[in-house]
């Protein structure tokens, strides 16, 4: 006679066993519509699920985010299901749940083209409509591999026979196609309605390079078509937006198979990247940051000293000399440690805070490389705070301020923040970690932030505050992280004396704001669509002429403006005006000047705005001031 409390705090009593969906159907036939699964103490289960004890309920619907994931999961089985069906020589491999979205990987001979993308997802909806009952069935190991060998899927054998034996099988049957899977799935293939493929790609058995290539069948799928329209909408911006298209297209860097992960930057992307540099710069001197420069290539038992030859060694390249390993430098922390030891240190100095532009390389699988957002070399704009426990807190909270500043200057003001927990593999003890990670949160509650929290994900060394700006068309970028480091410090040998005379170890703070300045510009750049905002504008300003006979006049412009410390080109080529302004349009320039013969003669100039905005005419005396103010105000 099972009690089942619900989410509101009320109770059920039923006489007998009861599954998910008979007490769904007990409190409204609206509820047991909308069922798609069950949460039972916590854990997510089918609706067919038979609850014979005490227990916590609460019915999944498609407004849980929970709910989503399910229809996600059970669209790849539908997938996978009408596949099967038009092509009955493939064979399935695994089919999980991405962002926004799901894949199914399959081998087969053929390779599939996007006449078959457009023909699996209408068998798909046919599938769908049928309304087919989606059913678990347990079966032992050795049954389920020689079923699914009996049926030619050799890939599914293989996943199965690597599973205990004492372990019971999990297989879902919809139609005539089963697949094994956890779950839960939905009820029926009918709650399937709002779905579209999108792809294919090739991937490797198991992930690995050495095993068969097999084909990659990426959708999307949603409880209602206006989200799907509106991921739709967002996937066509954000292609418009492709950093690396723009770069091409605004001239600013390219990247090339002889230099796989590294970046050649064109005079206009250099020019945005100096800008930044120099805001930067600007508020490390303004934060109370020394700035230092290390050493690209260090020598092997420093690495292993600091940990990361054990817990990093394969994301790093080395080399050899005279007998003698090295590592190019994947992170700048174990030189500014070095800096710090170079002297006896008081507590008189702390919190000393070093900040480098530091130019890092890590070994990134080729496949994983993304224009400037993914790559194997780059330059964080990167800092360290030597500090004592004591003063955790206030820098943290310092840091969080100064973050949040530098963001709105970017034009970002949507920032979600995150903490990432202890991993795996890690150093220090569980007591050390637990001091780290309530110093973060101590520090965010200091700064009235609201935050979640990322079980797992931290660095080997300590956990993370992580910052999560949001850009134009509604996407998240991890960008700033503020790391609170207990071992590092004590393994390389860091100390201060303190009040009490006696030698401590400090506390290093790994901080940054941008992240890789690489991939911030690459994110600048498609959060901007490439027409960044006057001050980084790699050219503010092009002045043209309408003929000939105001060259020179176009010229004193010209001067005077980068006189004033303005970024300008002019246009004198013999080409109407016209086709002129279309062409530095493209180009994305914030402003036009363009001067005819009426502006000669008057002393003015004729100004036009991106977006084909006509702001009339003024002196260069006033454009000056105009175009100053807005360069300040970071506009």
């Amino acid at each position: 006679m099972p009690v089942i409390t619900l989410p509101d705090g009320s109770k059920r009593e039923y006489p007998q066993p009861v599954t998910v969906a008979e007490v769904a159907t007990s409190i409204g036939t609206g509820l047991a519509k909308a069922a798609l699964a069950g949460r039972v103490d916590g854990k997510l289960v089918d609706t067919s699920f038979l609850i014979d004890h005490d227990v916590n309920l609460a019915i999944v619907t498609d407004k849980d985010a929970d709910g989503l994931e399910i229809i996600r999961h059970s669209t790849a089985h539908l997938l996978a299901y009408a596949v099967k069906e038009l092509f009955p020589e493939a064979q399935v491999t695994i089919g999980p749940v991405i962002e926004n979205g799901f894949y199914y990987d399959f081998a087969c001979k053929k390779p599939f083209t996007p006449e078959d993308l457009a023909a699996i997802e209408k068998r798909m909806a046919e599938l769908a409509k049928k309304d087919f009952p989606i059913t678990r069935e347990e079966w032992s190991r050795d049954k389920a591999v020689e079923f699914f060998k009996s049926i030619g899927e050799h890939y599914k054998a293989e996943l199965i026979a690597a599973i205990p034996a004492d372990q019971a099988i999990g297989l879902y049957r919809e139609g005539d196609f089963i697949d094994l899977c956890r779950g839960p799935h939905v009820p029926s293939t009918g709650k399937l309605k709002v779905f579209k493929l999108m792809k294919v790609a090739g991937a490797y058995w198991r992930g690995d390079a050495k095993n068969e290539q097999l084909q990659r069948i990426y959708g999307t799928a949603w409880t209602k078509k206006e989200d799907q329209e509106a991921y739709l909408h967002m996937l066509e911006e954000a292609e418009k937006r492709d950093h690396r298209k723009l770069g091409r297209q605004l001239d600013l860097f390219h990247l090339q198979e002889e230099a796989p992960g590294l970046v050649f930057w064109h005079p206009h992307g250099w020019t945005v990247w100096q800008e930044i540099e120099q805001y930067m710069r600007a508020v490390y001197r303004d934060n109370g940051y020394q700035e230092v420069r290390c050493p690209q290539i260090l020598d092997r038992s420093l690495w292993e000293k600091s940990g990361h030859w054990e817990h990093y060694h394969e994301n790093m390249f080395t080399t050899s000399s005279e007998n003698r390993d090295y590592a190019v430098k994947p992170m700048n922390c174990p030189g500014h440690v070095q800096i710090y030891n170079t002297g006896i240190r008081s507590y008189r100095e702390l919190p000393l805070r070093y900040g480098e532009f530091g130019s890092c390389h890590r070994n990134e699988p080729s496949g994983a490389l993304h224009g400037v957002m993914r790559v194997r070399g780059f330059t964080q704009d990167d800092g360290h705070i030597f500090c004592t426990e004591d003063q955790i807190e206030s820098e943290v909270t310092a840091f969080n301020a100064l973050v949040q500043k530098v963001y709105s200057d970017f034009g970002f003001t949507d920032v979600a923040v995150k903490i990432a927990l202890r991993p795996e593999g890690r150093v220090g003890s569980d007591e050390v970690w637990d001091k780290a990670e309530d110093a973060l949160r101590a520090g965010l509650r200091a700064s009235n932030l609201e935050w979640t929290e990322l079980p797992g994900e931290g660095a080997f060394y300590g956990p993370k505050i992580e910052f999560h700006i949001k850009d134009a068309i509604g996407r998240s970028w991890q960008c700033g992280t503020m790391q609170v480091d207990f071992s590092m410090p004590g393994r390389l040998g860091a100390e201060y004396v303190g009040e009490d005379n006696a030698r401590h170890t400090p506390v290093m703070l790994h901080r940054a704001i941008l992240g890789s300045l690489e991939r911030f510009i690459g994110i600048l750049t498609e959060n901007h669509a490439g027409a960044f905002p006057l001050w980084l504008a790699p050219v503010q300003v092009v002045v043209m002429n309408i003929s000939e006979a105001q060259s020179d006049y176009a010229e004193s412009v010209a001067k005077m403006l980068r006189d004033a410390g303005l970024r300008v080109e002019c246009d004198l080529r013999g080409e109407k005006i016209n086709y002129k302004i279309r062409e530095h349009s493209l180009l994305k320039r914030p402003y036009l000047v363009v001067v005819g013969d009426k502006e000669k003669e008057a002393g003015l100039v004729a100004l036009r705005a991106r977006g084909n905005q006509d702001l009339g005419q003024m002196s260069p005396q006033v454009l000056i001031e105009r175009l100053l103010q807005e360069k300040s105000n970071r506009a």
